[in-house]
């Protein structure tokens, strides 16, 4: 399963990175070539984190790993230190031991608490693999310290007796009330509520719903979501070091809405997911990359039901305008800057992304039309 984005070809690349990150890993000879094995982080259900310095080199060939399902690359120091620089990856299927195409990473800051502890890039969904190679081209700044990858092994989840949906509700009385969409609960999805922080932060009313896409794979299929989510969520956590997955909300291609990050889905729960506008804000992410692929109409009207019936708690309309003020320099807009957003924006509406993606941002005035139609108005 290979994300349909195409890699740009990087002139001049002057940094080659190699992995060798486990005890007997394989040259492009078949030849072994020891390796250190670094320890993985693990969680409940068979899931892990394995982190492996990168070091400078040349033109070495790919190294086998332990089998994972996502990757990222993650440094040292400010988010914004691979400003301008370029980080691609290539991986090995380990169903059919073929490697595929070189892939490009996001390695802007884009989803990001406010403060992030240190850079990363957004993740990349690859399926099953046991094989991996990073080119890392750095920017002005040069490489960052610490740079690493990330390799992430969803395991099977933990196993929870708590809910695992939150069934369909009725509208309330209230104005702009929606009806509350059915929603899989952390333990449906298999979420290890161990590693992540025990308490839980709230801001204001929320008044903006930023949709997001997790550029991850578009052809999955959807009984794959629940280790999507449980991928990211551990990237975000283990490798990231934020306090939870950044996402209030996550949706996939079917229309079916997860819950994302802890604290009560009816909640103003602050997020991660916007830098600059996590506070008086919900994150809701499509799983998958809507940037030339067109989103799903499941995808489009599960999107527009969450939106309406969380907004719709406060009495807001879908279809309607709100002001947030800017909480980092790092967005479009200067910290302390009152921005006007759309009640239903996309991400890029406050930060330089393409995120949602071409796709799905042109699809949201038919979101936003959805979205007021189901609050009544």
């Amino acid at each position: 399963m290979r994300i349909s984005i195409p890699a740009a070809v990087l002139a001049g690349c002057t940094t080659a990175l190699l992995l060798q990150p486990t005890a007997t890993a394989v040259d492009g000879s078949g030849a072994p070539a020891p390796a250190p094995a670094p320890a993985p982080r693990t969680s409940a259900g068979g899931g892990s984190v394995t982190s492996v310095a990168l070091t400078a080199g040349g033109a070495v060939a790919p190294r086998a790993t332990r089998p994972f399902e996502l990757l990222g690359v993650g440094w040292d120091g400010p988010p914004a230190a691979m400003a301008g620089g370029t980080v691609r990856v290539r991986t090995r299927d380990a169903a059919t031991g073929r490697w595929g195409d070189w892939h490009q990473l996001e390695t802007d800051a884009a989803d990001s608490p406010d403060a992030a502890p240190h850079g990363a890039t957004a993740p990349l969904w690859t399926g099953r693999s046991d094989g991996v190679a990073v080119e890392v081209h750095p920017g002005p700044a040069g490489l960052p310290r610490g740079l690493r990858v990330e390799l992430v092994d969803p395991g099977q989840g933990a196993v929870s007796t708590e809910a695992q949906t939150l069934p369909e509700r009725p509208a309330g009385p209230d104005a702009a009330a929606a009806p509350r969409p059915g929603v899989v609960t952390r333990a449906g999805w298999g979420a290890d509520e161990s590693i992540r922080e025990p308490g839980f932060v709230y801001t204001g009313a929320v008044r903006v719903a930023f949709v997001h896409h997790t550029a991850t794979a578009t052809d999955y299929a959807c009984s794959d979501a629940p280790r999507v989510i449980r991928s990211v969520y551990q990237y975000h956590v283990q490798s990231n070091g934020w306090r939870d997955i950044g996402y209030n909300f996550l949706v996939d291609r079917c229309g079916t809405i997860y819950e994302g990050r802890a604290g009560g889905v009816d909640q103003p729960v602050l997020g991660a997911h916007t830098l600059g506008f996590n506070t008086n804000s919900s994150g809701i992410a499509a799983i998958g990359t809507y940037s030339s692929d067109a989103p799903p109409q499941e995808l489009q009207d599960g999107l527009a039901k969450i939106s309406a019936w969380k907004l719709g708690l406060t009495g807001r309309s879908a279809g309607g305008k709100a002001q947030l003020t800017s909480g980092s320099d790092g967005s479009l807009y200067p910290k302390g800057t009152v921005v006007d957003f759309n009640a239903v924006s996309g991400h890029r509406d406050g930060f330089a992304t393409e995120c949602p993606g071409d796709a799905l941002y042109s699809e949201l005035p038919a979101i936003r039309s959805t979205a007021v139609r189901l609050q009544g108005a």
